[in-house]
Order: structure tokens, then sequence, then C-alpha cells
């Protein structure tokens, strides 16, 4: 059975900009896209006074209008819509488990602060055992063959981030930049004297062992330039800097189920928060 690819609408750009990607995803996988709102829950005390049907007549058009449009632009492409009865995070969770993919949208805060995920994108991302993807409103232009940009960590690699990512670069027919970043030891910043420069002897053993991780990727999607690049530095601030060129970031996020909130990592926030480009966050063991 085919899955579609599932986009939390919300009446904002951001939602549509997300609809508007996921769109033409879901014609790179032969899939179609599933566009769902999901209210939230009204206290039974405020019940008297709130009026649920007009919420539901804006939201029943909103779908309405925003499938129409997709469909317009891209002839051939299979849109459904969807009212969601539980509250976004239970309701969006829930749907994005079932779907091939799941598409958010977030808004920017201007100037360094980046971009912001909000409270209820944040818990769902990092509560979904599928990957979810963030699009921003007025994101900046990459061309149609931008890389994928895909962190790993050779001490520790994911093969469903680093498939993911190359199973994109596939069907958008791009290269792969596979970036990992070194972290220092606290001591390294103490200076020469102390250190000497540690960088020249790390990168070229550290690059050899991204080669070979990659080797096999590069065997089995022999289409795919696969470019690896070994930085000295935090994660979430190299992906970033990377990202400006992309075209997709793909991050991994460790799956836990816990009571209390989202488990995404401190790169993977830093990429959600400030990536010019859409993010790909995907679930791993």
């Amino acid at each position: 059975m085919t899955r579609n690819i599932v986009v939390g609408l919300d009446g904002t750009a951001q939602a549509d900009a997300a609809a508007e990607w996921a769109a033409d995803e879901a014609l790179l996988r032969g899939t179609g896209v599933d566009l769902v709102y999901a209210r939230e829950p009204v206290p039974e005390a405020a019940l008297p006074f709130v009026a649920q049907e007009s919420e539901e007549a804006w939201a029943g058009e909103m779908l309405a209008r925003t499938a129409r449009g997709l469909g317009e632009r891209r002839p051939g492409l299979s849109v459904t819509t969807r009212l969601l009865p539980a509250g976004p995070v239970t309701a969006l969770v829930a749907a994005g488990e079932e779907s091939e993919l799941l598409v958010l949208g977030s808004r920017a805060l201007g100037g360094m602060a980046g971009y912001l995920l909000g409270s209820v994108g944040l818990t769902v991302a990092g509560a979904v055992e599928r990957p979810v993807v963030l699009v921003r409103a007025g994101g900046e232009a990459t061309g149609p063959q931008a890389p994928v940009v895909v962190g790993t960590d050779v001490r520790r690699p994911v093969d469903a981030v680093l498939g993911f990512a190359f199973e994109e670069a596939s069907r958008r027919r791009c290269q792969v930049h596979v970036v990992y970043a070194q972290q220092l030891p606290l001591y390294a910043s103490w200076g020469p004297a102390m250190v000497p420069d540690i960088r020249m002897t790390v990168a070229p053993e550290i690059r050899r062992s991204l080669d070979e991780l990659l080797d096999p990727w590069r065997a089995k999607y022999s289409a795919v330039e696969a470019a690896a690049r070994v930085v000295v530095g935090s994660a979430g601030i190299e992906l970033v800097e990377a990202a400006r060129d992309a075209g997709l970031v793909v991050v991994g996020r460790r799956a836990r189920r816990a009571a209390l909130g989202a488990h995404i990592g401190s790169a993977a926030h830093a990429v959600l928060h400030h990536s010019p480009v859409p993010v790909a966050l995907v679930p791993h063991a």
C-alpha cells in the first residue's frame, strides 16, 4: 500500500509553503498529498461560547481551496483533505505515523533569530516515528538540482539518515554533500603553545573513515555524486552554513518514547531553527 505525504495546514503562509513543497515531493515519489487540519480542543466550560461550526466551515473551505490550487498547478496529482477530530499534537502525530512523510511549516523570526518551529511543531517533530520535513515561507530559493546536505557521525553512522539523503538525491538527480563536524576537546582552545594544530592530524584520518563509510552508499546509488567534507567546529553551525547552497538538509533524531517533551539533539535543533531551506528530520533507533 502506497502512503501519502501528510501536510498539516492552519491557514498560514508557512503551511501553504509546506503544501507546495509536499506536492512537488509527491510527484517525485509517485504518491499523493493528504491535507489535514486539527484544531485546538475547546474546554468544556467554554463550549457554549465558541462557534465550532464556523471554524469547521472555515477549515473545510481552506483545505478545499489549497487542494484546488495544488491540483491546478500540478495536473494528475492526487490531493485529499481531512478535518482531524483530536487536538493538533495528537492528531498530527497519528496522521504522521500513517504517512510516507509528514510536512509542516515554520515561520521566520528575522535577523539572527532564524526560524521558530513552535511548540506544536516541535512536539510533533520529536514524537513522530516517521520522517518530518519543516518548510519555511519565503525561504531562500535554490536551483532544482541544489544538493542534499546530510550530517553524519563516522563513529556512530545511521543508515536511516544516510539512506534518506541518498534516496532524495537520487529522486532529484542531484549531489549529496555529507558533512562530519569534528568537535575539538576543550583543551584545544588553550592555544598552539599547549596543543599543536591537531586539526592537521585528525582531519585526514576522519576523512578516510568518512569515505569508507560512504563507499557502500556510492555503490548502491551509483548515479548520485557524493562529496564528503570534514569540518572542525559545531555540527549545528556547520550544517546551517552548508545549507545556504542546498535544496534540502537531512538530520537525524534518536527515536525515544518518554512522557516529557520532544527529544531532538542540539545539532538538529540548530538546523531546524536556522536553516534557510527545508529540513528533513529522520528518526532512528
